[in-house]
């Protein structure tokens, strides 16, 4: 689409952290036909059905606002049930970059839009489970209310859906911590070194889930370090355009994972076990690429120098961060695990932050086969989103729930005894779903990363998994294709 954008006073209006993008959002624009090929993988609009919930419509809207000929908060009634799943930017021939166009205007959204007394609700409420997620501390406790509050889901749920949401999400047990080891040396030669994303959210609830990471990749020459001082990585601010949250958590990173950008580094890579938490790191060049906006507190503290260097470190970091998975990929396995004594069969669940922010769809599924006696089984609709998205089960709980029911539905289909999937979030999303789904039609199988299966099948812990049927299966769609 062809626009006319008023440039000069998008740029001041924009603000100096957010003007630099303003070149690559116009280039998403005029790079968008109208062609539809998003419409069939765009969550909401096979949720809705309208079709300025869709990508084309937002970009459509987008383009409007920045021609001046539409007001903000029209476009935010379409923009904030969006996921920010990227399958649009995967089905797109024309290769429009819709996280252009995505992030900075839900950015400057935050800052313009106008509230309400329910918009500061829920202003507030979100940064509350922001601050709470990004603290493993105050996490847990938090998780203790909500099981004490469990009992009263239903009547929250009639006043409000949104209330309900996080008590839905909250687990019937919350596992003991797990403590990493600061140094993990490679076992045998070593063949590299990597940093570790400890994570925040997931050190509550998959405390284990970094220790298999750890063990997979020391197994396999993989010298595995985890920075005492590193906190979370800010990928659920920046999904909801708390770009200034975000900044913030990035330089404390910034500062944690210096010895992985550094020119001489001992280190290949910063790993991570959430595509979420990677695909945000990834992000960190976009974060730091203008000058640190005036209303931020930190504003009269950055000098020109200071923010240069910071923005080479996070450009290094950005291109030095890779999944777990990716990472192991690349590097090849050394040691296999030992045969399966009985076929195991598993569906790979692709994170959308994964699959489509990061690109990497074989990377998990290669690992896997690598297990003699794994069944890889592709469900229907990979590529649509599961409605985790970071905060988005908790802030839309209605579409999130029929996407989840969906996907939980497509998953059990091919009758898998597990399943893989490589982020956090979708992983609490889905056992939430199957669980409801299992209601109907039996036990759902467990959710585990694809490195916690690689590790347990190193320890030949596979063969004490129940298979759901034994013998042959048909309706599955076998990997590869």
């Amino acid at each position: 689409m062809r626009h006319q954008i008023p440039e000069q006073r998008w740029r001041q209006r924009l603000g100096p952290d957010l003007a630099p993008r303003l070149d690559a959002m116009g280039e998403a624009i005029e790079r968008c036909v109208h062609c539809g090929f998003c419409l069939a993988t765009c969550p909401t609009y096979r949720v809705l059905g309208e079709e300025m919930d869709s990508p084309r419509g937002r970009i459509f809207l987008i383009k409007e606002m920045l021609e001046e000929r539409l007001p903000l908060d029209e476009v935010l009634e379409h923009l904030d049930p969006c996921l920010g799943c990227l399958a649009c930017e995967t089905s797109c021939p024309s290769g429009v970059r819709y996280r252009e166009l995505l992030q900075p205007v839900r950015t400057w959204g935050e800052r313009h839009r106008r509230r309400g007394l329910r918009g500061w609700w829920v202003r507030l409420r979100r940064l509350a489970l922001l601050e709470s997620m990004a603290r493993p501390t105050w996490f847990r406790a938090a998780l203790r209310l909500g099981r004490m509050a469990r009992p009263l889901r239903g009547p929250l749920r009639r006043a409000s859906p949104a209330l309900a949401a996080p008590l839905d999400l909250v687990p019937a047990r919350i596992p003991a911590a797990v403590p990493l080891p600061r140094s993990t040396p490679a076992r045998g030669g070593r063949r590299g070194g990597v940093l570790l994303l400890a994570g925040c959210v997931q050190q509550v609830l998959e405390p284990r889930l970094a220790a298999a990471v750890v063990e997979v990749l020391a197994r396999n020459g993989v010298e595995v370090v985890v920075p005492e001082d590193q906190g979370c990585c800010g990928a659920l601010a920046l999904h909801v355009g708390e770009e200034g949250r975000a900044r913030r958590l990035a330089r404390r990173n910034l500062r944690a994972f210096a010895p992985v950008t550094a020119a001489e580094s001992d280190f290949d890579a910063l790993i991570v076990c959430a595509a979420g938490c990677g695909s945000g790191l990834q992000e960190h060049a976009a974060l730091f690429a203008g000058s640190e906006h005036p209303e931020n507190p930190e504003h009269s503290q950055r000098s020109e120098s200071v923010e240069q260097a910071e923005r080479a470190a996070a450009e290094r970091l950005a291109a030095r961060t890779l999944d777990a998975t990716t990472f192991l990929d690349r590097l090849g396995l050394i040691e296999i695990p030992a045969p399966l004594s009985r076929p195991l069969r598993v569906a790979v669940h692709d994170p959308c932050h994964l699959l489509h922010a990061q690109r990497e769809r074989s990377a998990p599924r290669r690992l896997l086969a690598s297990i003699p006696g794994v069944e890889l089984v592709e469900p229907r609709d990979a590529e649509v989103c599961c409605g985790s998205a970071g905060l988005y089960n908790l802030e839309w709980p209605r579409i999130a729930g029929e996407l989840g029911r969906r996907k939980a539905e497509s998953l059990l289909e091919p009758e898998p005894d597990l399943i893989a999937s490589g982020n956090l979030g979708c992983s609490v999303q889905l056992r939430v779903t199957l669980e409801a789904a299992a209601r109907r039609r039996g036990d759902a199988p467990p959710v585990w990363h694809p490195l916690e299966i690689l590790a347990a099948a190193y320890r030949g812990e596979l063969d004490d998994l129940p298979r759901r049927v034994e013998g042959a299966r048909t309706g599955s769609r076998p990997w590869p294709p």
